[in-house]
């Protein structure tokens, strides 16, 4: 049976658990991760649906930058890893994110984990000059982008949506390879591109995520480009707090599983941490 590596899931806001606390508490209990979401801000059109519901979330307004609140979380660990769960890439910058993800990998000693993603919400994307309809295709160019200026000394791309000359991108990451790229989505479309290019897969566990169903679909996925399915990992991103279920997850061959915790006061998700301690982390030793 392999081992199932737990890690927890939250939206850094200022109402709740700092990462400086949050990062040492779950280090004291033996979590293996910790992820965080993205949003730059959110429009007040609200025109895009959210995909979870007719209301957005409070805590969806009040997100940290991840890049800056992870520093922090690395800084008050040694072993964590850390993660973005989903980095909202089309909008970004790709030479001012390879920078920051290359500098956070190094000064952590190699615990990022890049977990990245197109984003749902139309205006936020529109508001950085991307656009919506090709956003898929411009974070496959970044990913190759990334992982270029990442590993070589000098680099250059020219795709249809980004371009920039040979350059010196400096310092590297700690990890040779760069920080792992995963990709969330469930759809097959989604698949087909962790196929092709990323080092992992993020799929978000609903609507009765089935493991052994979706590894397969994962592996035809795989087959159909020649890449061998064990060179990519699967995070389950928002997994039940259900022991048995994720003992299933475990017999699969799920790598992680990301526990949510609700942005609210420390006090209560630390007593949160202390049962997922208790109810899973215990049970899968």
């Amino acid at each position: 049976m392999s081992t199932l590596a737990v890690g927890v899931m939250i939206f850094p806001t200022h109402t709740t658990i700092g990462p400086l606390q949050l990062a040492q508490a779950l280090e004291d209990r033996g979590f293996e991760s910790l992820f965080v979401p993205e949003h730059t801000h959110i429009p007040t059109s609200r025109k895009s649906p959210w995909p979870g519901g007719p209301t957005l979330p409070q805590e969806y307004y009040n997100t940290f930058d991840p890049f800056v609140w992870l520093s922090i979380a690395a800084a008050a660990s040694s072993q964590l890893k850390l993660g973005t769960g989903i980095c909202l890439l089309p909008q970004r910058d790709t030479l001012i994110t390879a920078k920051l993800a290359a500098s956070l990998d190094r000064l952590s000693n190699g615990r990022l984990i890049f977990g990245v993603g197109a984003g749902w919400n139309e205006e936020e994307l529109v508001n950085h000059g991307a656009h919506f309809n090709t956003r898929f295709q411009k974070l496959e160019e970044q990913v190759q982008a990334l992982k270029g200026l990442w590993t070589q000394e000098v680099f250059e791309y020219q795709g249809a949506h980004i371009q920039f000359e040979a350059a010196y991108s400096s310092p590297k990451p700690a990890q040779p390879l760069g920080p792992p790229i995963l990709i969330g989505g469930e759809t097959d479309h989604t698949l087909r591109r962790i196929a092709r290019y990323a080092d992992g897969w993020l799929p978000r566990a609903r609507h009765g995520f089935n493991p052994k169903a979706n590894l397969a679909r994962l592996e035809q996925m795989c087959a159909a480009v020649g890449r061998p399915t064990e060179e990519i990992s699967t995070s389950v991103f928002g997994a039940p707090a259900d022991l048995e279920v994720l003992k299933g997850y475990q017999d699969a061959g799920i790598d992680r599983v990301l526990l949510p915790l609700p942005s609210s006061e420390p006090s209560e998700v630390l007593r949160i941490l202390d049962q997922y301690a208790e109810d899973i982390l215990k049970g899968l030793t």
